[in-house]
């Protein structure tokens, strides 16, 4: 007798750029029950907590979409943050993506038990259900500098994902920031735009390829809007360059990593005049130890002259300003600080338990690890997205998450088809993903000599280090015999 098709209740954790994405394809799937639990009062995630000035995506913004729903529209090559919010915010309106989330509950705990999850959130709701599916990001948790007197100082002082637009900022303002990365590489320019003082604290210097941003003219734009075939080859020639330069160039392809590495050196060469400027920005590890910046303002900012790069290293932060080891002591109206993200936080601070109340944390205790990033042992009917070694060497974090939706999907499509009542990965299976993942990153760049956000506790990035065709091809169907199934 053929059974009737079930149909799970499922909870996704976030509704940015994947839980949107999950929504959709799940009812596409013929998936009805979905509660979406957004910790803020709207979508968007990363876009909507970084309003930082010049925010924007460092992937082309046509490969910056989902594949269904490509936008025409965009108005530069590299997309700004504002306008990638409004992307997301028109996809949950075409697809009426809203009616299933419930906004600003914030989940404090998750535990599984007799093949039911229990959601709990902040608003003191509880949720059942079969699967739930962690949607919360890489980063979104700030990460603050321990400098002693940190707290001391009197004047505005605010993350970059924190960013108070309330503090005016112009000619007359001293502005410190504190660190180079990508965000701050963003910023640093549009602060010294203003005409404000502008102090950079420097601790390691990062590898910067320039890559020009230019505008689509509202022709092409109609164009785009009239020919899909116009968008397609945009974003096609995004993928490919993205696919067959940069991921290939981190993960050790020896052409590539060698033409990476001489465009990076010849953007420093011939950006900076200074010599004396051009060694304190000069890295002293391989290119794409660090993850490589496409950024084209950074360098011509820092050479004005309201701007004031410092690398003698922080001793103490005062009430009126930075002390640095030299003894000089900077004096500051406003501090910048971008010092990135907890990039290993995941799911946490929520009290995750799974099966015999093992806690996140403790199953966590030695390594963070995921059987190809998403199932965990002891966690039955959970998916972590983008998870540990799913960042894939400057490629788009939408695409990926495409592909494990997919699988997603394939697994819960079992589980619907009565094939088993739960699943998880075997733990054997976790320690052999791990080991194959290490093995690969061997010869990658990420091992080059350098302290990064893509390091765990043993000094291993959390990163896929072979190609982006490889990661999809094995992702492609579920390996079941690397996962334990029951049936009730």
């Amino acid at each position: 007798m053929t059974q009737t098709k079930r149909n799970p209740s499922v909870v996704i954790i976030g509704a940015g750029m994947t839980g949107i994405l999950m929504t959709i394809k799940l009812r596409q799937a013929g998936i009805t029950d979905i509660v979406v639990l957004e910790k803020k009062e709207s979508v968007g995630g990363t876009w909507r907590e970084n309003t930082y000035p010049g925010a924007a995506c460092d992937v082309p913004a046509h490969m910056y979409t989902y594949s269904f729903e490509p936008n025409p529209n965009w108005s530069r090559f590299f997309a700004r943050g504002p306008e990638i919010k409004q992307y997301f915010e028109h996809v949950v309106d075409k697809y009426d993506v809203a009616r299933d989330i419930r906004f600003n509950e914030a989940v404090t705990d998750a535990h599984y038990s007799d093949g039911k999850w229990t959601v709990k959130t902040n608003k003191g709701q509880t949720y059942i259900a079969d699967f739930v599916v962690c949607a919360t990001g890489i980063l979104h948790h700030p990460q603050f500098p321990t400098i002693a007197g940190l707290d001391d100082f009197k004047g505005a002082k605010f993350h970059t994902a924190q960013w108070d637009h309330s503090v005016e900022i112009s000619a007359n303002t001293r502005v410190g920031v504190i660190g180079t990365g990508s965000t701050a590489a963003q910023a640093i320019p549009e602060l010294i735009n203003t005409g404000a003082d502008v102090s950079v604290f420097q601790r390691t210097p990062q590898w910067l390829m320039h890559l020009p941003d230019y505008a689509f003219s509202t022709t092409m734009r109609k164009l785009m809007t009239r020919y899909p075939i116009i968008t397609k080859i945009h974003r096609n020639t995004g993928k490919f360059i993205l696919e067959h330069f940069f991921t290939k160039a981190v993960t050790g392809q020896f052409i590539q990593k060698h033409l990476l590495s001489f465009l990076c050196k010849a953007n420093l060469r011939l950006s900076i005049k200074d010599k004396g400027l051009r060694e304190k920005l000069r890295p002293h590890y391989q290119v794409g130890c660090k993850r490589v910046i496409i950024n084209s303002t950074f360098y011509k900012g820092i050479q004005k002259p309201n701007a004031h790069l410092i690398t003698e290293g922080i001793e103490r932060i005062t009430e009126t300003g930075i002390i640095t080891k030299d003894g000089n002591h900077h004096e500051l109206d406003v501090l910048v600080l971008s010092t990135g993200f907890n990039a290993f936080n995941f799911m946490r601070p929520m009290n995750l338990v799974g099966r015999n109340n093992v806690h996140i944390d403790k199953a966590w205790a030695h390594k963070i690890k995921a059987y190809r990033s998403m199932l965990l042992s002891d966690y039955p009917n959970f998916f972590l997205m983008l998870g540990p070694n799913t960042p894939i060497g400057n490629f788009s974090v939408i695409a990926m998450s495409e592909v494990q939706t997919e699988y997603v999907i394939k697994l819960i499509d079992k589980w619907r088809a009565h094939e088993f009542d739960e699943f998880e990965a075997k733990p054997q299976a976790i320690d052999d993903f791990t080991a194959y993942v290490r093995e690969g990153l061997k010869g990658t760049s990420w091992v080059g000599g350098c302290q990064s956000w893509y390091l765990d506790v043993d000094g291993d990035p959390i990163l896929w280090p072979y190609t982006w065709q490889r990661w999809v091809d094995e992702m492609k169907e579920p390996q079941m015999e690397h996962i334990n199934t029951t049936t009730f």
